[in-house]
């Protein structure tokens, strides 16, 4: 079973670097015409935006270490989303799939359920509580 959802697993991980490349660019450009371009604007795009978004940060906590407390918890918050429904599916499918006659793999299907919501819960009221605490306690 392992080795199957390995591979599973690793073919999507496959099919999502093949496919990126193929929809990255609608134009048609010569390959040093796409290096010279693409990525130097690219990682210049990714840098002006990390660091305009770290300045609101910064703006709005006035302080540099509550701007990147604040920065990696809303990363997490917008991360922990998609990885969390896909370990409450993975934990749905251990216990009514494959859990049906094995009782010790619908306990484990199960507590990976009851995992990934405490971890998807965890990681959208910390963003919150952290803004809360921050800012103070005046509504």
């Amino acid at each position: 079973m392992k080795k199957i959802f390995i591979s599973m697993i690793s073919i999507f991980i496959v099919f999502g670097f093949i496919m990126t490349p193929a929809f990255a660019s609608t134009e048609v450009m010569e390959e040093k015409d796409v290096l010279e371009t693409e990525n130097g604007s690219v990682f210049g795009g990714m840098k002006e935006k990390a660091e305009a978004n770290f300045a609101k940060y910064e703006k709005k906590y006035s302080t540099r270490t509550y701007a990147i407390v604040a920065m990696i918890l809303d990363t997490i918050r917008i991360y922990s989303i998609p990885f969390c429904f896909l370990g409450i599916a993975i934990g749905a499918i251990y216990q009514y799939v494959l859990g049906i006659r094995k009782l010790d793999t619908r306990d484990k299907g199960f507590n990976l359920v009851i995992a990934f919501v405490t971890i998807l819960v965890i990681c959208q009221v910390l963003p919150i509580v952290f803004a809360i605490v921050t800012s103070g306690w005046v509504l």
